[in-house]
């Protein structure tokens, strides 16, 4: 009888990958996937561990399936979090978990469950779909190219919890997007810590695809992704670039998705984190405001229709008011299409915490609010301008009163959503990651209604 493995996944799209290969490498090897606590032989926890309200929801989802359960795995960024003491953090609060592992460590939790549920005998590997298994909707999934990190920004502990960057062979990854596309994936979404810094680790190696050479690194990515999505009819999403000067390459791209409908869309997903040059060296962030400003303002003159996505951090230490106040400007300045904010909070193991001048809470707070109004009143004004036109939607689901969809310009669960009218005929219905033509005729806040 097959052993039934319970699975909570928690954290960035990152480490929803991580589980995706864990629950593919179970599925392999004959187990089964339990829907709930009680039908579980044991349960996997896979942690987030970046700021402290995802420590909190990571620990309280481990002592849930203790409770419930009581045979529980951990593994994830919350798993790599250690003690001043150098005692392992997880099993200081929850000492009866049955073993604790780092993040993108598929061998080493597949071992702890061996030792704790043996694997069935002969597994029936080819039941097993060749994409994997998926976490996410049939129609979009995430690539992840590259795992860690070679940035040691002051507020983040991720290159500790994930090491180094370590990018993926080109090959190996185009060869999973054609997969992906070739089992209904309609949209594509390329992630890693530092998508810009691909291929960085391994000199740029010349990979091979389709029997012919290509380099490892970001361009050379894009463009193979680009022309195996507009063979299949589907999108690729970029997120998490930075804004380095060869991200300049991948814009002529994007300017010709409006030619073609597929490929490479019209978006950067880029984490400038603040705008005011000496807050930026505080935080250690590769790249000055000045020439953030210049290379957006830029790209939108190679690329018109480009959205662009940021998140950013208020009441860094030393923030001032000016300091503040210059962010709010860039913001203006730069017309950013989505933005997200996050008050700065202080994470174990970070610089960032033994920086001068730290900016109470509640100030924090304040200006992350001053911030989403700023950044809310930019949306409403760009999502205005699109009233009238004729726009791509890919549809997400689909209900009585028609369908919920997206734009080019939204990433899935981050950004807008596009409610788009039942047709005309009754006797049509939308299809749940089909790509259609809508006319918008209104915004509502960061959505938009259309009909077709």
């Amino acid at each position: 009888m097959a052993g039934k493995v319970g699975f909570v996944s928690l954290g960035c799209p990152k480490a929803l990958v991580d589980s995706e290969l864990i629950l593919t490498q179970l599925s392999a090897e004959g187990y089964e996937t339990a829907k709930d606590y009680s039908g579980a032989d044991l349960v996997v926890v896979n942690t987030c561990g970046f700021i402290d309200s995802a420590v909190e929801e990571s620990l309280a989802a481990i002592g849930e399936a203790l409770s419930e359960n009581g045979k529980v795995i951990v593994t994830g960024c919350l798993g790599a979090r250690k003690n001043a003491d150098g005692s392992d953090l997880i099993q200081s609060i929850h000492p009866k978990v049955l073993a604790v592992t780092g993040p993108h460590a598929t061998q080493e939790v597949m071992q702890a469950i061996h030792l704790h549920l043996p694997k069935p005998h002969d597994p029936f590997t080819d039941l097993l779909p060749p994409i994997g298994v998926k976490l996410t909707p049939k129609h979009y999934a995430y690539l992840k190219i590259s795992e860690g990190c070679n940035h040691r920004c002051t507020f983040c502990i991720i290159p500790s919890m994930r090491g180094d960057l370590v990018s993926r062979p080109i090959g190996e990854v185009l060869l999973e997007a054609k997969k992906l596309f070739e089992s209904g994936v309609k949209e594509l979404l390329v992630v890693s810590q530092d998508t810009s810094a691909y291929g960085v680790d391994i000199q740029y190696r010349t990979g091979f695809w389709d029997g012919k050479p290509v380099k490892t690194r970001m361009f050379d990515l894009v463009n193979a992704l680009n022309q195996i999505a507009r063979e299949h009819q589907a999108w690729v999403r970029l997120h998490y670039v930075y804004p380095y000067p060869h991200v300049d390459d991948v814009l002529p791209l994007m300017a010709e998705f409006s030619d073609h409908g597929y490929g490479v869309l019209p978006y950067l997903d880029i984490p400038l984190q603040h705008a005011h040059p000496d807050v930026l060296k505080r935080m250690k962030r590769p790249a000055s405001g000045e020439k953030n400003l210049e290379r957006i303002q830029a790209w939108r003159a190679a690329c018109p229709d480009l959205v662009i996505r940021s998140t950013f951090i208020t009441g860094f230490p030393g923030e001032t008011e000016e300091e503040f106040e210059y962010l709010l400007n860039f913001l203006d300045e730069a017309q950013i299409d989505r933005a997200g904010c996050f008050a700065y909070s202080p994470v174990d193991g970070a610089t960032a915490n033994t920086l001068d001048n730290p900016v109470p809470e509640s100030l924090r707070e304040d200006r992350r609010a001053r911030f989403m109004a700023k950044a809310e009143e930019i949306s409403i004004k760009r999502l205005a301008k699109k009233i009238g036109k004729r726009i791509q939607v890919i549809i997400d689901r689909v209900d009585e009163s028609g369908g919920i969809g997206r734009t080019i310009g939204d990433a899935p669960e981050i950004d807008g959503l596009v409610r788009v009218l039942p047709p005309s005929k009754p006797s049509k219905r939308y299809r749940t990651g089909e790509i259609i033509k809508v006319t918008v005729i209104s915004s509502q806040g960061h959505d938009l209604i259309a009909e077709t």
